[in-house]
Formats: C-alpha cells, structure tokens, sequence
C-alpha cells in the first residue's frame, strides 16, 4: 500500500499501542479511533491523531473513518471471566458489526480483522492446529472465545454477501510491552516474576511476542486476501517451561503441578469473590477447561503467504518483564 491515514480501533490496548508503531514503522499515518477518557500513556509521544468514540457508535465511527486508506480492527473485551456475558457480546460482535459496516458505507479499501485462535478448535490429538480447524461459537469455550468466535463468522459473511474488503488474522497468545491492564497471560507473568504462583494447573499454549503480531496485521493489510484467515503465532509452550523459566529469571523456587478436578469448587468460590470484590479472579472454571487443551497452533500459513516471522518465546517474557519493571509495575 502507498502511505495512507490507517484507522485503528483498540489502539490503547495491548496490542494496540504495538499496532500503532508498526504502522507508523510501515510509513503511515495513524489515526486512533479512543474512549473519550480512554488512557494513552501506552501511545505517547507517537506522533498520531485521535477519533473520539466507540467501536458501538454509529456517529463516531462514521466520523473515524473519513478519508481513511485502511482499518485495523483490534478493539475487544478479552478477559476470561465476565460477571456480564452481555455486555462482553455488545462490544465483541456488535462493536465488529459496527466498524464492518461503517467501512463498508466508507469505501475502506483495505480492512484487517483481529480475530484470535480462539476461533479455532485445538486438535485432540495435541498436534497444532491449522485455519482449517475452525469452531462454532456454541464449540468455544467461556463468553470471550464465544463472542470471538461469532465475530470472526459475521466477517466471514459479510465479506461472503456484501464484499466486504477484509481479511482476518488469528492472534495466538501475544506477550511483551505495553500490557498494562494486564491481559490474563500478562498477569500470570506478572504473579510469577512476584513469586505468587507456587503451583499451576499444567496446559499448553503458542506464544508470540506482540510486536511480531503487530506486523502481521499490517503485512495482512499489505498482502492479505479478503474472507482469508491467517494465524499469527510463535512456538508452542507448556505452561510448565514458562513458569519455569520465569522462576530461574527470578529466582523463585519453581512452581509445582495441580490436578484439574479438584480445583473446580475453589473456581467457583474465586469466581464468587470476584463478583463481590470487581477483581478479576485468577482461578476460574472456563480456564479450568481451557487448561484440558493443549492450545497449540501453526503459523505455517502467515509466513508463506505474509513472511510473518516470530522471534523465540522467551525474549517475549523477557520484554514483558522489562516493560513491567519500567512501568513500575513489577518490583524485583
């Protein structure tokens, strides 16, 4: 693409603040579609504009998108336990309805989609899964993955009926700077490097470090075909190597296994807190039966067909880590 204005919706989030300095790095400009009272310290000294508004806002999105070359749509609610599946449904499919259509009544000629593997079905026989797996949202697991899932189908028709110029990527698991909320994998870094994680409930998951996800959503806006979904990931990953790994760095003593099963009533309980308290519970149900998967995937497709690279897994927790310490976030 020659240099354009690209709109980027989520662009305080996590990904988002990488987002915008790949396509900065790509020669565009960047215009950041934000909450009125959304903060921006992951953004500063970026030289962007913003566009007040929501991803459910009909007004502000038409607004946002004027005269825009491209959108980047990264906005989501991503966290595991909701106590209000509604609302997590509003932002995650309604607010991708929303910025489809208003793309759509725009003119965007080139749209990217941030979906995630959680649209994805994990293989049973612990192989990677492929974009030839996907899932149903009434297959997927929790109100985040459902919600996902349905978004990522919504697209898929869209571009099917209507003509819709976008293409979908598939995030794995992003790690690194700029996770301030943090995300749940960025908290279980962050309770590790602390020495609060004694023990796990052992799983599998496929890291990638969030700046080599960030430019493969603007190599997807550059090459990628519409209605065509592309898995963004690093290596897969026990959680045992990297709580292990976490604990050496740090010097903890390393975490020991748990048994599923009987976790399930302290899940509810914790999940009960949680309700009271607004905090978001580290033990909850939905992970419990996410953690019976081995979240493995490739990301042979976005290679060949983006050149999508990824960097090993371990200089993501790394810059995790260092991000943490900068923000003051983390003291070791």
């Amino acid at each position: 693409m020659r240099p354009t204005t690209i709109l980027i919706t989520g662009a305080t989030g996590f990904l988002g603040a990488s987002l915008a300095r790949a396509v900065l790095a790509r020669g565009h400009a960047v215009r950041a579609l934000i909450r009125p009272k959304a903060a921006r310290e992951t953004l500063a000294g970026l030289d962007i504009s913003y566009a007040l508004g929501t991803v459910t806002d009909g007004p502000s999105l038409a607004y946002a998108m004027a005269g825009v070359g491209g959108v980047i749509h990264a906005a989501a609610d991503y966290r595991i336990f909701v106590p209000d599946p509604v609302r997590m449904r509003a932002t995650n499919v309604g607010g991708t309805e929303a910025v489809m259509m208003a793309a759509l009544k725009a003119g965007v000629p080139r749209i990217v989609h941030v979906s995630s593997v959680a649209t994805l079905k994990p293989r049973a026989d612990g192989s990677p899964a492929t974009e030839e797996d996907p899932a149903t949202p009434e297959e997927a697991i929790g109100p985040y993955k459902s919600s996902k899932t349905e978004a990522e189908r919504l697209v898929e028709s869209l571009v099917r009926k209507e003509g819709l110029p976008a293409v979908i990527v598939n995030p794995s698991t992003p790690i690194g700077p700029y996770d301030r909320r943090p995300t749940p994998t960025g908290r279980i870094i962050l309770e590790a490097a602390r020495g609060k994680m004694p023990a796990y409930v052992e799983t599998g998951l496929n890291l990638v470090h969030v700046a080599d996800c960030a430019a493969g959503c603007v190599a997807a806006l550059d090459q990628g075909a519409a209605g065509e979904r592309h898995i963004l990931g690093g290596q897969d990953v026990t959680l045992a190597q990297m709580l292990e790994f976490i604990a050496l760095e740090c010097r903890h003593r390393r975490p020991f296994r748990l048994p599923r099963a009987p976790l399930y009533p302290l899940a509810v309980l914790s999940e009960m807190a949680a309700r009271v308290t607004g905090r978001e519970p580290m033990l909850t149900r939905d992970g419990l039966k996410m953690a019976g998967h081995h979240m493995f995937f490739s990301a042979a497709k976005a290679r060949r067909v983006l050149g999508f690279q990824s960097r090993p897994w371990q200089e993501g927790v790394m810059d995790a880590l260092h991000w943490f310490e900068a923000a003051g976030i983390l003291r070791r």
